[in-house]
């Protein structure tokens, strides 16, 4: 999947890769992908929720052995 921005919050633990993609998203054109790597296991549920409360579509969300992937379309 190509996406337009990509952000890299591996190591850091809720709520930093809420906020770090929050402010990704604010710096991206409607309808653009954004891709952030994570490895807090809470940032399945974390992304989840923040999709639902701010209208950005949450599209893929992939376990990749310790690592967690999560694709946001910018409302």
């Amino acid at each position: 999947m190509q996406t337009h921005k990509e952000i890299d919050t591996r190591g850091l633990n809720c709520p930093l890769p809420i906020l770090k993609a929050k402010k990704a998203l604010a710096d991206m054109q409607s309808g653009e992908l954004l891709k952030v790597l994570a490895t807090d296991a809470g940032s399945l549920r974390d992304f989840q929720a923040f999709a639902k409360q701010t209208g950005n579509e949450l599209v893929e969300q992939q376990t990749v052995g310790e690592e967690y992937i999560h694709v946001l379309r910018r409302r």
